[in-house]
């Protein structure tokens, strides 16, 4: 440029020159005010979003601006969810799916049909519903044949080497006029499920109930057990159990037969006219059944803890199946076994006063000896079986709820032995039936459940639990993450009598729900099934689907129904009449009953699923823990109370193992003191939870302005934390290594009895 030097840069020129500026000038007066502003301000919005985030994907949707259950859509009150679940069963709707389910043979893995019309029926209420199929182990009948032989004699009254048959029983039940059901042609044989093939000869020996005294009893008498064919009556224990100990004590097979001694005073003896004629037991039925080793583990026998799905591996199923013959036949054709024992052996009333109770048949003509039956007098059994492994169908519906990890369950099984069934189970088919159908009405009026409501139609129930125990296994991550109760309805109705079996957790829930429901009995007005339920709720054992979810996923459970012993008519376990004409004409006349089963149902799915905090009592578990450990101690003590109820005498007659203590006694009587103090601090916590949980639930229906949202997210979180310890509490109680000799039942406190099989065993 003009009038200016330029130095050029040489390799001494600094490479950073300092440069004098002026200070800069300021845009705004109050720059550093508004910096700070902003900041602020970017702030809070960016807590804010994270605020709402977590309310939005942590928090229990629980909509306290108004009144509950109303979950989205069209609000809903309880009040009106009560009311739809009451006014929706019909007696009418229950007799038609009741005729429906019992008009053709259902047997475990041969009923599709009735599979996949349960799905579309559930489909057409408005629950989204799928079969989910299992490869089970099974098995059919093929031929069997009961015959009484005797030795022939010469000319000269000598014995000689063959045989003629004094008796061939038909193992049959009997067609009868009145009752279309008995005269369908593709009836189903009495058989026994997982019963073993065979064709055995030899002497027989009556061993009453067959129960684990029974026979020590026959061993104390001396009486000679090997190589001998048992004949047992039915009842007090599960009748596989009758077949392992017969089979420990080298005995060759198992006739098993329903004595009316133990129908109570509705007897033929008595001067009721049987069935159909009236409501004693019909002479000819005969009760079929598993005869698995139920208190061993149920499910698959070849698939132990895992789900029968194709291609799995398989175990054997020695030691869990019989391996000698049984047949069910019915007391007509007992009779003449019975009668062939008159003046062999010992008689009942020489063994001890449990052999005599309940003998119904002394009025026919038999003495009740034991034998065994003299040399030329023998019986020849024949059980030939095809065991297979074949498809079977569990039904899945689902509502889905809006907490994602609350999920009850609730469940019937659909199979039968018999074409009928109107009893056992699909009494509490049609009750589930109507159960759904009134949750599809409140689904059409917009209600959506707080949790999700699984229903199941399980297949398999009859031969070992199948179909529930598979699916269990099959979903047992997710059961134990979200399942907070099963609940089961097997025998929906049989009788006018309601009972139920429970966990702790559950007895507040029972008392209170069949407290709202009126009873059909109106004798006083007004009544309701709880002021006509005695109240008695049963300890948890086996026998229906409720097993795997308590006693192996650890999920609180409870079985109810009308099916209660009420002495008005004789009800056909597992027989041909147990049909639609008996249950129409001496079950539930009118279905009135099956009616209010389904609003019993209805109303305890609500309660548990619809409400914010779960309808359980944890203190109620802690007082009936510290029941069962009292009465093991009073076993161990020697206490010279003898059973009197009929669950107490089959309990004690059981007990396979001795109550003598074994080892330093007061070793062990310092245990018991520790298990006490354990349970009294369980105790103490529970009743605090119990407290705050009832706390809750009076805010969870207050109104809370949205502008309290801190105060609505604390709630939230408190519930949830709460229901999440009530959901625990059952879970604590599983150990991981199962029980001792049966390590599929891993729940310590609740387990069937070893010798009992259907009755609940505590403090296992």
């Amino acid at each position: 440029m003009m009038g200016v030097k330029l130095t050029m840069a040489d390799e001494r020129t600094p490479l950073i020159t300092t440069v004098a500026v002026a200070a800069p000038r300021r845009r705004y007066p109050h720059q550093t005010v508004r910096r700070f502003c902003s900041i602020a301000l970017g702030s809070s919005l960016v807590a804010l979003l994270v605020v709402f985030l977590v309310t939005v994907v942590y928090a229990p949707p629980y909509s306290h601006s108004r009144p509950w259950p109303g979950h989205g859509g069209e609000h809903l009150t309880f009040e009106k969810l009560q009311a739809i679940l009451l006014d929706t069963p019909s007696a009418e709707k229950a007799s038609e799916w009741s005729k429906y389910y019992t008009s053709g043979a259902h047997l475990a893995g041969q009923n599709l049909s009735q599979a996949e019309w349960t799905r579309d029926r559930w489909e057409e209420w408005g629950v989204a519903s799928e079969i989910v199929a299992y490869d089970t182990y099974l098995n059919y009948p093929l031929e069997n044949r009961l015959a009484l032989l005797k030795k022939k004699t010469t000319g000269t009254g000598q014995s000689s080497d063959s045989w003629e048959v004094a008796f061939e029983a038909t193992l049959t039940e009997d067609v009868l006029d009145e009752d279309p059901t008995t005269q369908l042609e593709n009836s189903i044989p009495t058989f026994h499920g997982y019963s073993a093939s065979g064709n055995v000869t030899g002497s027989f020996i009556y061993v009453n109930y067959g129960t684990f005294w029974d026979f020590e009893d026959l061993i104390r008498a001396n009486v000679s057990l090997e190589g001998k064919i048992a004949i047992a009556r039915y009842g007090g224990i599960f009748r596989g159990l009758k077949v392992k100990r017969a089979e420990e004590l080298g005995m060759i097979g198992v006739v098993m037969y329903s004595d009316p001694g133990d129908d109570g005073g509705i007897t033929e003896e008595n001067g009721y006219q049987p069935y159909p004629l009236g409501p004693a037991r019909n002479p000819s039925s005969v009760q079929r059944g598993s005869v698995q080793y139920l208190s061993i583990g149920p499910g698959d026998p070849t698939t132990p803890g895992y789900p029968s799905k194709p291609g799995v591996p398989r175990v054997p199923v020695d030691g869990v199946l019989a391996s000698i013959p049984s047949l069910p036949i019915s007391y007509a054709e007992a009779l003449p076994i019975l009668k062939a024992l008159n003046g062999h052996g010992p008689q009942a009333k020489d063994i001890n006063e449990y052999w005599t109770r309940n003998t119904g048949l002394g009025y026919k003509g038999v003495e009740y000896n034991i034998g065994p039956s003299p040399d030329d007098l023998v019986l020849n059994l024949v059980n030939q079986q095809n065991y297979t492994i074949t498809p079977q169908w569990d039904v899945i519906g689902i509502i889905n709820g809006t907490i994602p990890d609350e999920v009850v369950v609730v469940g019937n099984h659909r199979d039968a032995w018999i074409i009928g069934g109107a009893g056992d189970p699909n009494s509490g088919s049609a009750v589930i039936n109507e159960a759904i159908r009134s949750f599809g009405q409140a689904l059409d009026q917009g209600w959506k459940p707080l949790r999700t409501i699984v229903f199941a139609s399980w297949d398999g129930e009859e031969y070992g639990l199948v179909g529930s125990t598979e699916w269990v296994e099959e979903y047992l991550p997710w059961i134990s993450a979200a399942n907070v109760a099963y609940i089961n309805v097997d025998v929906g109705v049989a009788s006018p009598t309601f009972s139920a079996s429970a966990a702790p957790l559950l007895h507040d829930l029972l008392y209170e729900v069949t407290a709202l429901v009126p009873s059909p009995n109106q004798t006083i007005q007004g009544q309701t099934v709880r002021d006509l339920w005695d109240g008695h709720i049963s300890t948890m054992g086996s026998g229906s689907d409720f097993t795997a979810f308590q006693d192996f996923a650890g999920v609180p459970s409870l079985d109810m129904g009308f099916g209660g012993n009420a002495g008005v008519a004789v009800y056909h376990y597992h027989s041909n009449y147990d049909s639609y004409w008996w249950q129409s004409t001496y079950g539930d006349p009118g279905f009135l009953y099956h009616r209010t089963m389904a609003q019993v149902l209805g109303l305890t799915v609500a309660k548990i699923a619809d409400m914010p905090l779960l309808a359980m009592n944890a203190t109620a578990y802690a007082t009936a823990l510290k029941e069962y450990v009292e009465k093991v101690e009073s076993k161990l003590a020697g206490s010279d109370l003898k059973p009197s109820s009929e669950a107490e005498i089959f309990e004690f007659r059981a007990r396979g193992a001795s109550a003598e203590v074994k080892g330093d006694r007061a070793a062990f009587e310092r245990s018991f003191s520790q298990l006490y103090a354990s349970i009294d601090e369980m105790k103490s916590a529970a009743v605090k939870l119990d407290a705050k949980a009832a706390k809750l639930a009076a805010r969870a229906e207050e109104h809370i302005p949205w502008w309290h949202w801190v105060k609505k997210l604390k709630l939230f979180h408190q519930i949830r934390f709460t229901n999440t310890k009530y959901k625990k509490i059952e879970r604590a109680f599983l150990y991981p290594g199962g029980l001792d000799g049966r390590s599929w039942f891993k729940h310590v406190v609740f387990a069937p009895g070893i010798w009992t099989g259907y009755a609940g065993g505590t403090t296992a």
